[in-house]
């Protein structure tokens, strides 16, 4: 049975809905080397300005970080730098026009530590640095579960840092810096990111891939159960004016869908549906206006490609006006990232 990659599909095909909505997708990584996401290990400027120039008019993408080319000395603290410095030269590459119409990494997401406390404020001064126009904000994941069966891949791997007074104190130095916190956390924790949320009120967070549903492992079999924790975790999230979502990361495996296993890869009509519960609950919950469709690849790649994704999204969305697809397609995402073309 096939698993992703391109050949695989390119079994399903479809003809681009609405072609002209215009969409910033605010979320995609870059990387090379990266052994942990086979099929597609390599995911650089070209892979994405192919999936950019399949048929939908993406104008523009924000890159998030993906631990992926660190610097290889120097302060531990200082490391990620080398990443904003990579992705710089890749959005620089994007602005020729050489790889077609769209910017891509027009907005940067880095990452730094924000369990330095005040000391974190260097690494994001260094950040800057490496990109005057178009560093954004950072991602310090906190994903985090008691459970050895679920795959934890942060960086900072403890329990409870949104509530430590270190991880507080760094997010006040970025909200003072008037830059971003991407908050990627498992479904369980969203709770501790609402009364974080509140304890920073000033600090912009952007809540990742509705608010990290799970449901293999101790959550597999468990539906009502965890899309009753889920609901209201992305309800207490919602009623906190300082968090926006994003809605996308249902490709991963981890979300408990079967798309990745099948012999043909599943098609945009299909894929609306089922996943417009969790996406409609979400625009329900925040609004339109604090909702952004994202992509997330080339990790949801081994679940559907980026046309497909796109026309679900399409197809998901038809009811609502033509001012909250906007929103959802591109112009919240345009505002928070402040995607300058």
């Amino acid at each position: 049975m096939p698993f992703g990659g391109n050949d695989w599909l390119a079994l399903t095909q479809e003809e681009t809905l609405e072609p002209e909505i215009p969409i910033c997708d605010p979320h995609h990584h870059f990387w090379d080397h990266r052994l942990a996401r086979i099929p597609f290990q390599k995911y650089l400027l070209q892979e994405l300005a192919d999936d950019m120039n399949s048929g939908h008019n993406v104008r523009s993408t924000v890159f998030v970080e993906a631990r992926s080319m660190y610097r290889a000395g120097g302060p531990d603290e200082m490391k990620p730098v080398g990443e904003v410095e990579f992705v710089q030269g890749l959005a620089a590459a994007s602005a020729s026009g050489l790889y077609g119409p769209g910017r891509a990494a027009a907005s940067i997401v880095g990452h730094a530590n924000l369990n330095l406390g005040d000391g974190v404020k260097p690494v994001l001064e260094a950040l800057q640095a490496a990109s005057p126009n178009r560093f954004r904000g950072i991602r310090h994941s906190v994903t985090w579960d008691p459970n050895p069966d679920i795959e934890n891949t942060a960086a900072h791997n403890q329990e409870g840092q949104m509530s430590s007074d270190n991880f507080r104190a760094g997010a006040k130095v970025l909200a003072g810096m008037g830059l971003s916190l991407e908050g990627w956390m498992f479904f369980p924790q969203m709770f501790e990111l609402a009364e974080f949320a509140k304890a920073v009120p000033d600090l912009q967070i952007i809540l990742c891939h509705v608010g990290g549903l799970l449901r293999y492992g101790p959550y597999g079999g468990r539906d009502e159960e965890v899309f009753d924790t889920w609901r209201k975790g992305i309800a207490a999230a919602a009623e906190c004016p300082n968090i926006v979502i994003k809605l996308g990361g249902l490709g991963m495996p981890s979300a408990g869908f079967d798309w990745h296993t099948r012999n043909t890869p599943i098609g945009s009509e299909e894929l609306a549906k089922d996943s417009a519960p969790i996406m409609n609950y979400c625009i329900e919950q925040f609004g339109p206006n604090r909702c952004m469709f994202e992509s997330n690849f080339p990790v949801d790649k081994v679940s559907f490609s980026y046309h497909v994704m796109w026309n679900a999204f399409k197809h998901l969305s038809k009811d609502y006006s033509a001012s909250e697809r906007a929103d959802m397609f591109h112009d919240v995402a345009a505002r928070i990232y402040n995607v300058q073309y």
